[in-house]
């Protein structure tokens, strides 16, 4: 394992010799640099994890180096050293990028806190740093599965709202079309995106509630705050906050959403200080908001407030060109998480899929194939492997019971038969075993029929 490496930029060679030998024994590999010059050079060179940099030094000063070095690498955590009296200085380098400062004379100890807690914080933002990486990979416009010319109008405009950074937005949509998705699109796409995303059910959540979680409280602001609380407003600052299902919110706090959202300043629960805040709003709702305007349980100034930029998000029976597709997303991903080797769908089962009607949308679709791949052995994902409610539900030939009147002219009932074969064999897609249990028929009589029938 690679050794954490610190790099000492002191013009005194006393002081850097100390602390060479003191952070050695703690495990630390270390370097030296008695001038801003040198101390760049090696940053170049090789860059170490920590530097210990003094201000006062002779020819590039302690604050260049430290603005030269972050241009280097912004990585690099800095701990600027300081004498007595010019602590004022200390501070403009926090602020230009420092983690910390410690004084001239130093105490050891205290030092070698300081530089733990610098590398674990170090650790911990390096952590989020790759994490966001990851979000904004994973929820980016390229891994929004789709490709019909609804879902391609939907992700042009996510694009190009993601670009501006203007004007909130309102997702419209059944459930289960996947609104919160293409919130996080709009919001890895962006600048913000290396800052929080954050998102609330508002119908899942009372508004007794909703208000402390949205804005916050004060210590004793009611009988169960213990202690401040920030709300998502404040965690969201510089990002964006997803209003979910806005539609069910409440009269009252839907007037404080409004104050927030004109003011661009808010007010714990309980607190008086107006605590200014930037933040990106995108509400969804699977509800018609001009109908709930009409029946006063929506407020049309904060209905035109949310809805600056809309998105229609359609449903999954308007968009049949993605349903495989999805389905073909959901058997991969299904494949990795339990081991399993279903390697396509068959055209029965295919059939079927894209002539549903999906009422649960693409959250149906994916539980769906998330049950078949869990429950089933085969290769292929067949007609049988899909709930029976999609097999009633679908126009084709097992839809609903044998239903017929007996015309007048009679009919051969070994055409009957004939077809009852056929369609067995269709919906088994070949096989005979499975064919035959359908009509709840044996092997060996089932084959009967199909040689009586020409089917061998």
């Amino acid at each position: 394992m690679r050794k954490t490496r610190i790099l000492v930029v002191d013009d005194e060679h006393l002081i850097r010799w100390s602390l060479e030998q003191n952070l050695t024994k703690q495990g630390y590999e270390v370097t030296q640099a008695g001038s801003g010059e040198d101390a760049l050079k090696l940053v170049r060179e090789d860059a170490p994890d920590l530097v210990l940099l003094d201000i006062q030094l002779p020819g590039i000063n302690g604050l260049e180096v430290l603005e030269q070095i972050k241009e280097i690498d912004s990585e690099i955590i800095v701990i600027m050293v300081t004498a007595l009296g010019v602590v004022e200085t200390a501070v403009k380098a926090m602020r230009m990028g420092a983690y910390d400062y410690v004084n001239k004379p130093f105490n050891l100890d205290e030092l070698a806190i300081v530089i733990k807690k610098a590398l674990e914080t170090g650790e911990l933002i390096k952590e989020v740093t790759h994490l966001r990486s990851e979000q904004s990979k994973k929820y980016g416009v390229d891994n929004i599965i789709g490709r019909s010319r609804h879902m391609a109008n939907v992700l042009t405009m996510v694009e190009k709202i993601a670009k501006s950074d203007a004007g909130t937005i309102l997702i419209q949509g059944e459930s289960g079309t996947g609104k919160e998705l293409i919130a996080k699109a709009v919001h890895y796409e962006s600048a913000r995106a290396e800052k929080p995303f954050m998102a609330i059910n508002c119908a899942a959540v009372p508004e007794t509630l909703l208000e402390s979680e949205l804005l916050g409280h004060e210590k004793g602001a009611f009988t169960y705050a213990k202690s401040q609380k920030k709300g998502l407003f404040e965690t969201a600052d510089g990002g964006t906050l997803f209003l979910d299902e806005i539609g069910d919110m409440e009269m009252g706090m839907q007037a404080k959403l409004l104050r927030v959202l004109e003011e661009r300043t808010f007010r714990r629960v309980g607190g008086t200080k107006e605590i200014p805040v930037d933040v990106r709003i995108v509400s969804a709702t699977n509800q018609d908001l001009l109908n709930l305007i009409e029946e006063k349980r929506f407020r049309k100034d904060l209905y035109y407030r949310i809805q600056v930029i809309p998105i229609y998000l359609p449903p999954l029976r308007e968009r049949p060109d993605d349903i495989l597709v999805l389905a073909e997303h959901f058997i991969e991903s299904y494949n990795k998480e339990f081991g399993k080797s279903v390697n396509g769908i068959s055209k029965m089962a295919a059939k079927f899929l894209t002539e549903y009607d999906w009422p649960g949308n693409v959250r149906e679709l994916k539980n769906v194939i998330e049950r078949a791949v869990i429950l089933e052995s085969e290769e292929t994902l067949l007609l049988e492997h899909l709930p029976q409610e999609i097999v009633a539900k679908t126009s084709g030939p097992t839809a609903g019971p044998l239903s017929f009147r007996l015309p007048a002219e009679g009919l051969d009932i070994e055409d009957i038969e004939r077809e009852l074969i056929r369609q067995a064999l269709e919906i088994a897609e070949g096989n005979q075993s499975k064919a035959a249990r359908k009509l709840n028929l044996g092997i060996d009589a089932f084959r009967y029929r199909m040689k009586k029938f020409d089917f061998l």
